[in-house]
């Protein structure tokens, strides 16, 4: 399968799909990513990433390539257009979310502002 994202309201590359699935097979089975995002951080909002054991009812469910990440509605607004993807470079390994609604981030990219 290609690295191309589909349309949705949040995406997801292959590579964090690939990286989800290695986190949660350490996990209970029924085991989920959830991805949110709460007020703090250095520029006003930041990331949080979850595992939890099921889905609410108006989640947001992502899927690739096998592997699930939950989204709330009231983040969800905050993260519509947004990409998740996983990188591993010189400064370590993390999830980075490329939200085109963000108009500032910090350096480590888990915080941003609206």
């Amino acid at each position: 399968m290609s690295d191309t994202l589909e349309v949705l309201p949040v995406a997801l590359t292959a590579k964090a799909a690939k990286q989800v699935r290695r986190v949660l097979s350490k996990e209970p089975d029924g085991s989920l990513l959830r991805v949110a995002v709460n007020g703090g951080g250095c520029s006003g909002f930041q990331y949080a990433f979850d595992i939890v054991q099921g889905r609410e009812p108006d989640d947001l469910v992502v899927e690739r390539d096998g592997a699930t990440v939950l989204i709330d509605p009231v983040s969800l607004e905050y993260m519509r257009g947004s990409h998740i993807d996983y990188v591993d470079d010189l400064i370590g390994q993390a999830f980075k979310i490329e939200n085109p609604n963000a108009t500032a981030s910090c350096g480590c990219g888990t915080s941003f502002a609206l």
